[in-house]
């Protein structure tokens, strides 16, 4: 487990919607302030190729994580290349907040 205050990896997914979707091209970006030239990345729970330090091209759905030396795994993030998909904006949400959510066929 990580310190508290401590900084963590993220795998961002662009364009940032949940869960990804290959109607196009998906770039992951792997950030976290560990050691950025060993990043690696994992992808249904087997190490996969990588496009540079930080960045990761996906072609294929799948569960995709980031390692970073320093601050760790960061959490799954889900590509799918279903018919339909429901989407929710990326960033995390409140209790509370107007989400708007988006239908991918």
């Amino acid at each position: 487990l990580s310190p508290i205050g401590a900084q963590t990896t993220q795998l961002l997914v662009e364009p940032p919607w949940t869960p990804g979707g290959l109607w196009g091209q998906m770039t992951l970006t792997c950030q976290g302030s560990g050691t950025r030239s060993a990043t690696t990345c994992s992808k249904d729970r087997q190490h996969w190729g990588q496009e540079g330090p930080d960045h990761f091209i996906v072609t294929e759905s799948g569960t995709y994580k980031c390692d970073r030396p320093g601050t760790g795994l960061s959490p799954p993030r889900s590509i799918l290349d279903d018919w339909l998909v429901l989407q929710v904006p990326a960033q995390a949400q409140l209790e509370g907040d107007t989400v708007t959510l988006r239908c991918r066929v």
